[in-house]
């Protein structure tokens, strides 16, 4: 009888608890779990594209009510190496240029082949047109990654010791390029040779003489300091423009993947005019600025006329479809849609 007593006061202390205070908290359940998303980037802190970044952030914190945690990993050094660990899911994320990105999925390599592009118009037309962010979108996903959005670097152009002004100036140059096979193939189209270094090692390559150039955006050049690298009597910027390359935020396909479908909704689906668009503009408008600086910095800018740069489009002429046809179907049907996308 005592005992009775006993269990039916605990009972009803048991039930007044809960009435005034809900049942008593377990383990969170799995809907509520927090999530970390680590990307990994080599852009400087402060630059244009780290403040993208952090735009995007803000965004997916918030999106997620806080339950996605995000830390940018800024001014990292080997772009191949961050996006090799975000395909294995050691990294959540992967912030880079285009470029970086096809040393593992060599399809996108046709996005950067020489003057596919010549306007930051034509651009923005085929890389926002629903049919190639499709192929793109397949392509990643076959190596085990998952489209976030774009971002840019720009038009690149050609920084060396000598002065260029025709497709013969280029021969024999030693130029750092980026380990993209397009980049690789554009450089030998023209009979320079590039030596491939990653974006830690080619400012003592351009200050000990094992290359004499390289190609990228004034706004890279500045940002990385790489203008520097160069002597001050030796100091030459061609205005080539013969490379678009687009900036790219992907995601880990293993990592999305154990994702609720509510957050995963919110990380492809980023607002496009204040991510995309708000990024593109803040690098766009800082080239004119930077142009000046480098002619104050002792730059001698050649910005080439249509007939001198028909030149360079003529001796460069084959290899976008040459791209294409190396990295297999898949980047063949990506150039394809592409040049369907500037038809339009």
């Amino acid at each position: 009888m005592r005992k009775s007593m006993i269990c039916a006061v605990a009972f009803l202390a048991l039930s007044f608890l809960v009435g005034l205070f809900g049942p008593f908290a377990g383990p969170a359940p799995a809907s509520a779990q927090d999530y970390v998303l680590e990307m990994g980037s080599v852009v400087p802190p402060g630059s244009p594209w780290a403040l993208q970044l952090k735009r995007l952030k803000k965004y997916v914190e918030e999106e997620t009510g806080g339950r996605v945690k995000v830390k940018l990993r800024l001014g990292s050094s080997n772009e191949r190496s961050l996006a090799r660990r975000t395909q294995m899911g050691s990294k959540q994320g992967f912030a880079g240029s285009v470029g970086g990105l096809s040393s593992i999925v060599r399809e996108v390599n046709v996005l950067e082949a020489p003057y596919l592009f010549e306007t930051v118009e034509q651009a923005d037309k085929a890389l926002d047109d629903p049919a190639v962010l499709k192929q793109v979108r397949a392509i990643l996903k076959k190596q085990k990654l998952v489209f976030a959005l774009w971002g840019e670097n720009g038009f690149r152009s050609y920084f060396s010791r000598r002065p260029i002004r025709s497709p013969d100036d280029m021969k024999g140059i030693r130029y750092r390029s980026q380990e993209a096979l397009a980049h690789v193939a554009a450089y030998k189209a023209l009979g320079a040779s590039p030596v491939t270094i990653d974006v830690a090692n080619t400012m003592t390559s351009l200050q000990t003489g094992v290359v004499d150039g390289f190609d990228n955006t004034p706004l890279f050049a500045m940002a990385t300091t790489w203008y520097q690298g160069l002597d001050d009597d030796e100091r030459n910027l061609f205005l080539s423009r013969h490379s678009y390359q687009p900036g790219i935020v992907v995601y880990s396909k293993k990592w999305f993947d154990t994702l609720p479908p509510a957050i995963q909704k919110g990380l492809v689906n980023p607002p496009y005019d204040d991510l995309t668009v708000w990024g593109r503009e803040q690098v766009r408008k800082m080239e004119p600025i930077l142009l000046k600086n480098l002619v104050r910095y002792g730059y001698d800018i050649h910005d080439p006329s249509p007939a001198e740069l028909q030149k360079f489009k003529d001796r460069e002429k084959g290899v976008p479809d040459a791209v294409a046809k190396d990295v297999g179907p898949a980047g063949q049907k990506l150039l394809k849609a592409v040049r369907a996308a500037l038809a339009k």
